[in-house]
């Protein structure tokens, strides 16, 4: 299915001109060899483009006729077909006389004898070459581009002068061949192909490599691969296992690793997500803004694209009627030389965008001004990760949190208990607006899978009628420290960071000196209207709770620290006089006082 999915996407992408025809991938050339009909060297053009160290090659629809592509074995043995990098079109180091044979071989088993003049010019600069080395001295002694091609590592192609076409691999007689069907000469090499159910074709050994994917091996990895005698049968070798056609091989992973070079390819953690729909639509390039960790130079870029997808889902943009669209996620992590499938979503566009709806109200709460409106998931696990850095989220959370938003699942109960266990290692700011958020978010839901809770559903600002003894030791908590902070104007430390791990977990062996230091602190107020109207609120909230409990689960730890920064967001708003002509209970006791 994932295979599959790929291919059609190659095939959608390939009808409008975007992805390389099969025999040929995207790459960049670096320098390209002028040469003469006898293969001489006359010219060198400098085909990068950019200033000082940041040039790029340019960009080309490569000949592809194996994982030497994207990455050469150490064989030395392994050539593309017109273009490599400067190590083997050179001859360099002491694989040297190897890397020409192979470019040699290259041209010979894909072209043959040709009458194209370009060809047996490219074939014979490298004969001349590796009969005498003397012969690259132009190119490798050039006073400007010498040194650059001695790395061996930037690439190269090459130009014949006095021809019709820019690079020889651009010839006729090239792509002529490459667009050729590739005939199984083995005939264990023919095969059913699994993605496509074509029959008899030929079959891929092996598969082209995987570029892109987070912590993988730089030079690729596989996603299909069977390296070991344990993992076959029947005699079949390698991919032959499980058959796949070499047309479909190449498809399903060119349209994998345009992928993973797109805006359509996100991380969360250290897996690499990709995602795509059937059809052309709006929303896989909408998708990704959920979970993408913003840009470092432009970080307010990823807050409007969050909010973007927000007004897009809520806005009726997705309507079930006309979003059936088929949309895949895709999510990837690296094993060594291979690649593993973490999960895989499939679903409707308009099912995502619901998902993703849900996921919005989920973790709305009242904010300070200046906090971002929508949050997403990147930010959320990074709030919960050690120190607050994305390099430390859990590999595992990342992947479990993002398939609940996806499935409309319960959120993970790791996740709970990694933002519970920051809240109380974090002793200067605790309870943060998107942690408060995050636990209301995963109490909600939690509460509609698993009704009959000791609470009921959290809103997004103070509820006074909440059923939770957890919420209101939150509240009262918050008010208690409220009260020490303008007892103690400039205080540098309050009772957060001394006595919330106690009283979120075992709230009897706290609050009665809490309380018992409360009295000091108010006596300590000038305002006496002030002290009125923390008793009053000391009293209601009081009478929510009847009794300190000696622990208190993990929900109900949840629910302090929602209650807490309830109490704290409800306690700093300005309650000026609204429409209906309430004033706050300190405006009327000084009015009083005044009278």
């Amino acid at each position: 299915m994932i295979l599959l999915a790929l291919k059609e996407y190659y095939d959608r992408k390939a009808a409008i001109g975007e992805m390389a025809a099969d025999g040929w991938i995207g790459g960049g050339i670096d320098f390209l060899l002028e040469l003469d009909w006898e293969g001489r060297l006359r010219d060198i053009t400098d085909l990068r483009e950019g200033t000082g160290k940041k040039k790029q090659p340019r960009l080309f629809q490569l000949p592809n006729i194996g994982n030497q592509a994207l990455k050469h074995t150490n064989s030395g043995t392994d050539a593309n077909l017109l273009w490599d990098n400067a190590k083997f079109v050179f001859g360099l180091g002491p694989k040297g006389d190897l890397h020409l044979r192979s470019m040699i071989s290259a041209i010979d088993q894909w072209l043959g004898p040709t009458d194209d003049v370009g060809v047996a010019a490219v074939r014979a600069f490298f004969q001349q070459g590796l009969e005498d080395r003397s012969h690259f001295e132009r190119a490798l002694q050039h006073p400007e581009y010498g040194e650059v091609l001695g790395t061996g590592s930037v690439r190269v192609s090459f130009r014949i002068l006095e021809t019709p076409y820019p690079i020889v691999f651009q010839s006729p007689a090239v792509v002529a061949a490459l667009n050729r069907e590739e005939e199984g000469t083995d005939k264990w090499a023919t095969a059913t192909c699994l993605i496509t159910g074509e029959q008899n074709v030929a079959a891929a050994v092996t598969h082209p490599v995987i570029k892109g994917v987070r912590g993988s091996q730089s030079a690729g990895a596989s996603i299909v691969s069977f390296n070991e005698e344990v993992f076959t049968s029947y005699a079949k070798r390698q991919s032959l296992n499980a058959p796949v056609s070499k047309r479909a091989a190449s498809q399903y992973t060119k349209a994998l690793n345009m992928l993973l070079e797109s805006k359509q390819r996100l991380f969360a953690g250290d897996m690499s997500i990709v995602c795509w729909a059937e059809h052309e639509d709006d929303f896989e390039s909408e998708f990704s803004a959920l979970f993408e960790e913003p840009p470092k130079d432009n970080p307010d870029e990823g807050t409007e694209r969050i909010k973007a997808l927000f007004q897009s889902v809520h806005s009726g943009s997705y309507v079930e009627d006309s979003n059936r669209t088929r949309f895949y996620i895709l999510g990837l992590s690296p094993n060594m030389a291979r690649i593993s499938i973490r999960f895989w979503q499939v679903g409707t566009v308009y099912e995502f965008a619901s998902r993703i709806r849900q996921y919005f109200e989920d973790f709305t709460i009242v904010k300070p001004p200046k906090e971002p409106e929508f949050y997403s998931v990147w930010r959320i696990l990074v709030n919960v990760a050690v120190q607050d850095k994305s390099e430390n989220i859990p590999p595992n959370l990342a992947g479990e949190f993002m398939r609940s938003i996806l499935e409309g699942t319960p959120y993970p109960e790791t996740l709970l208990q990694a933002v519970l266990r920051r809240i109380r290692s974090d002793t200067e700011y605790r309870v943060k607006p998107v942690r408060a958020a995050l636990i209301k978010a995963y109490l909600n839901r939690y509460l509609r899978f698993y009704p009959n809770q000791s609470y009921k559903e959290v809103g997004r600002a103070l509820d006074t009628h909440q059923t939770s003894i957890g919420y209101h030791l939150g509240r009262l908590f918050a008010v208690l420290e409220k009260i020490q902070e303008e007892a103690n104007p400039g205080i540098n430390a309050t009772i957060r960071e001394r006595y919330y791990g106690a009283a979120c977990t075992t709230p009897v062996t706290v609050f009665s000196n809490l309380l018992r230091l409360k009295n000091h602190h108010l006596a300590k107020l000038d305002n006496k209207g002030r002290v009125i109207n923390f008793e009053k609120l000391l009293t209601e909230t009081m009478g929510k709770l009847s009794h300190f409990p000696s622990h208190l689960n993990l929900q109900e730890q949840g629910m302090f620290a929602v209650g807490y920064y309830h109490q704290r967001q409800d306690l700093f708003t300005s309650k000026k006089a609204d429409a209906a002509g309430k004033v706050d209970n300190e405006t009327i006791m000084k009015e009083e006082e005044e009278v």
